[in-house]
């Protein structure tokens, strides 16, 4: 998965030594800001000293994130967890945004509702006539 938009804050990194390898551990936590109408605030999670100094975020900057979204169970509650595997900078959204309003632009033969999805198959049943022909009663679906 992926999402797009500003870094709002950095947190400090936490470490420490696993207790099943004995092996020291490294993570560190973000918020993204999307630039949606309704902008979303998601904490992530970059795991590993050597993925932290390779992505080296830094509060203000605009990316997109690449994340696994996983849940663990802990005295019987369970929590999500974001992590982010990789970043993208730069102009790695701006291409996927430009083409996005020329569709929308162009005038549509059809109206939406009337278009058969690719499958052939229409998910609304056909339009029925306004009156059906007969009297206003005729149309109920009970009598």
């Amino acid at each position: 998965m992926e999402a797009h938009g500003k870094i709002i804050a950095v947190l400090p990194a936490q470490g420490g030594v696993s207790q099943r390898t004995g092996n020291t551990w490294r993570s560190q936590m973000y918020v993204l800001e999307t630039s949606e109408q309704y902008p979303k605030k998601i904490p992530f999670d970059v795991f590993g000293e050597d993925r932290i100094n390779q992505f080296n975020i830094v509060q203000g900057e605009e990316l997109t994130i690449h994340f696994d979204i996983d849940g663990s169970e802990w005295n019987g509650k369970w929590f999500a967890k974001i992590r982010c595997y990789n970043v993208s900078r730069g102009t790695g959204q701006q291409p996927a945004q430009s083409p996005a309003p020329a569709p929308a632009a162009a005038p549509s033969p059809q109206p939406a509702t009337q278009q058969a999805p690719s499958n052939g198959v229409s998910p609304f049943p056909p339009p029925q006539p306004e009156n059906g022909g007969g009297s206003d009663d005729s149309d109920l679906p009970f009598s």
